[in-house]
């Protein structure tokens, strides 16, 4: 734990010129005297820190002093490709690794590139979550991400509908989707892979073995296809409407990408007015009910009538509301 706290602090004081005692012990999550007792064993080991005293003072390298310290580890490599997602990483556990990683390319780099990660990091920042919901933190993140690292199989409890359920799994990868993690992993018993939300796991188990990846597997390949096999999975029902020019394009947004497409490839010919009839996959009724009133005047229900009736005293409740 010590040694690698030294070398990260040899390493962030070769990528900055100065370091106060305060900036290493908040980077370091250390007290400024555990600062302190690093730097004189460092110096001690015959790397030449150097303590400016003052107020101004800080911690320095001197004569240009460089370790050969800076190689990556494959930990360290992988966690450096996701460090654009950094709340992924703090989920997972890997944002120490992604830490070092970033600090050891750093200091690889010419002096003037020395500022580039934080040059990015202001102009760049991926915000996963969805809009007004509170995203937590399954607590088997971190050990299912572990296993997916290794390539170990797990002895896991899922919960689904009905009493929960125990199987070994192959974890090949993790996805977050809108703030909610998920697990796609081959189970070998059935020779299938599939999809489970890791919030549903109760316990994990990992075993001492590595299994054998399928080369063939591609992690955002197989999201997409099941993604879009789940969307339509919910598509149960039917209405048949007509839509305004405007109202075309603001379907998707309506009824999402998937019901939109399936329903703008059985319109038929526009009429004098630009306007379509067009059959739409829904989840429901009473859900496509909500969905439409979202294109208000751009839409009108054909069928089925008991839809259109609902709609029409929806029309009509808000225009009384507005006189």
């Amino acid at each position: 734990m010590r040694a690698a706290r030294l070398i990260k602090m040899v390493l962030l004081l070769q990528t900055r010129a100065s370091m106060t005692a305060a900036e290493l012990a908040r980077e370091l999550e250390v007290s400024e005297r555990t600062v302190a007792r690093d730097a004189q064993a460092l110096s001690e080991a015959g790397i030449p820190v150097y303590a400016d005293r003052g107020r101004a003072g800080g911690y320095r390298l001197v004569g240009g002093y460089r370790t050969g310290l800076t190689g990556l580890a494959r930990s360290e490599a992988e966690a450096l490709f996701l460090s654009g997602v950094p709340g992924a990483l703090r989920d997972m556990g890997l944002q120490d690794s992604a830490s070092v990683a970033r600090l050891k390319v750093s200091a690889a780099l010419m002096p003037s590139l020395r500022d580039a990660s934080r040059s990015a990091a202001q102009r760049f920042h991926l915000d996963a979550p969805a809009w007004f919901s509170e995203p937590a933190t399954p607590g088997l993140l971190p050990a299912l991400a572990d296993a997916v690292w290794d390539d170990r199989p797990v002895l896991a409890r899922y919960r689904r509908d009905g009493p929960e359920v125990e199987r070994t799994l192959e974890p090949y990868g993790l996805v977050l989707k809108a703030g909610v993690w998920y697990l796609c992993a081959r189970v070998p018993d059935a020779g299938a892979f599939r999809v489970y939300r890791i919030d549903r796991f109760t316990a994990v188990e990992p075993g001492p073995e590595r299994f054998r990846r399928d080369d063939g597997f591609d992690l955002p390949a197989f999201w997409e296809e099941r993604a879009e096999e789940f969307a339509r999975s919910v598509l149960r029902s039917e209405v048949v409407v007509r839509l305004s020019p405007q109202g075309v394009r603001m379907l998707p947004y309506a009824l999402g990408p998937v019901s939109a497409k399936e329903a703008l490839g059985t319109s038929g010919a526009a009429d004098g007015r630009g306007w379509v009839t067009l059959t739409l996959p829904v989840e429901s009724e009473e859900v496509a009910r909500m969905q439409l009133r979202g294109l208000g005047p751009e839409v009108e229900v054909l069928a089925p009538a008991a839809l259109r009736k609902l709609c029409a005293e929806d029309a009509a409740g808000a225009a009384a509301l507005y006189g």
